[in-house]
């Protein structure tokens, strides 16, 4: 069995919290969604806020829909911290947080059907597909700019020449 098939089959054990079935309902919109995995205690989290990038982002992107999803983080929401940010009342920003614990057995291992191992982690998502996965440490918000762009085009290629086989 492949180590794909392995995290598909523990994913799809996983009973979803509130917060990712809100999230899996909402990514269907044919937006564009951002899911933001993250925690309030997490050092690489603190420094993409620190920055104001997060909020520059928000603000740049009023038609797409941010979810701050606090993850390993005991249930906290980590909505006091977003407001210390100025993040929390945007009108494209929903905060959630999943109930699960920073350690342990309980501990998530997968959200919204994606393998989780680290924080941050961004995922970008329209119409109910995935577009982009970023993980493993902060985002280059020049590079998830870029990524909203493109995630925005249909990535048709018809009337492209095709290579020859």
């Amino acid at each position: 069995m492949s180590i794909l098939a392995v995290l598909f089959t523990l994913n799809s054990l996983h009973a979803e919290s509130p917060a990712e079935q809100k999230v899996v309902e909402a990514i269907k919109s044919p937006e564009l969604s951002v899911v933001h995995l993250w925690a309030p205690w997490c050092s690489n989290c603190q420094a993409e806020l620190k920055s104001g990038d997060w909020l520059k982002m928000v603000k740049d992107n009023p038609q797409v829909k941010f979810y701050f999803v606090s993850v390993w983080n005991d249930g906290g929401d980590g909505k006091s911290m977003l407001s210390k940010f100025q993040i929390a009342d945007q009108p494209n920003v929903t905060i959630l947080a999943d109930p699960g614990p920073r350690r342990g057995d309980g501990k998530i291992k997968g959200f919204a059907g994606m393998p989780l191992s680290w924080i941050p982690t961004t995922l970008i998502y329209k119409g109910g597909d995935l577009r982009y996965a970023l993980n493993y440490g902060e985002v280059r918000f020049p590079v998830l700019q870029q990524f909203l762009e493109d995630s925005r085009s249909e990535w048709s290629h018809k009337g492209e020449p095709k290579l020859e086989e």
